[in-house]
């Protein structure tokens, strides 16, 4: 089994190298971003990717959805932290082949390994529950993508939060109580849904489109 790791966090890289080097498994490289995990993908030819979610230049998501497109040969994993249900239905619309969060135990980890190589979807049971929590809703309780109706209750708080000019993801979590990856997760959904590019762009969209009530305090 030949793999690419995609992780802009060089210490989690190491120690999953190390990991999946102990079970006989090659590591064939290492991207930082998805721009780069799309282009050693293209060169080194793995049997899988795993790709975490939030990487600069290009995220998770996009990198999966352009790979997929260009090499649907290779299966690409996404390997998170994150258990938001938009990002794995994201991740699964964009042809990702498995979603897995990093606090797997390392068991579990290999098993879902070996079942994406026999064409098997690597999903843990408690993701699966989620899409089928999914299907069994009825479609008229969907929000509508691209608009401010699909924000979550905790998109909007931090969208509100971004307009009073709490922008950065240290900020924001301390505000909300949560972790600075969990804030991140969140900043990213909404920028898809909103289908915008940048904070900045966001905080313009919202106060012109009244999305919320625009609280930035002047300075001086």
């Amino acid at each position: 089994m030949r793999i690419l790791l995609a992780d802009d966090h060089a210490l989690f890289r190491s120690s999953l190298r190390s990991l999946l080097e102990t079970r006989g498994l090659e590591v064939v490289g290492e991207a930082i971003n998805g721009r780069q995990a799309i282009e050693l993908a293209c060169t080194l030819k793995p049997d899988i990717v795993l790709m975490d979610l939030s990487m600069s230049v290009l995220n998770g998501i996009e990198a999966t959805r352009e790979l997929v497109g260009r090499m649907p040969e290779i299966k690409v994993v996404i390997l998170t932290a994150s258990m938001e249900d938009d990002d794995l239905f994201d991740a699964l619309r964009a042809g990702a082949h498995g979603y897995m969060l990093k606090s797997l135990e390392a068991d579990s980890f290999f098993k879902l390994l070996e079942r994406t190589l026999d064409g098997e979807p690597a999903i843990t049971p408690q993701m699966s529950r989620k899409i089928l929590e999914a299907f069994s809703k009825p479609k008229s309780t969907e929000p509508s993508p691209g608009g401010p109706d699909a924000l979550t209750g905790r998109e909007r708080e931090v969208l509100d939060l971004m307009v009073e000019g709490v922008t950065s993801n240290r900020q924001l979590a301390k505000r909300l109580g949560l972790t600075e990856n969990t804030v991140k997760f969140h900043v990213r959904n909404i920028l898809d849904k909103l289908k915008l590019n940048s904070r900045a762009q966001v905080v313009s969209h919202a106060v012109r489109h009244g999305l919320v009530e625009p609280r930035i305090k002047p300075e001086g």
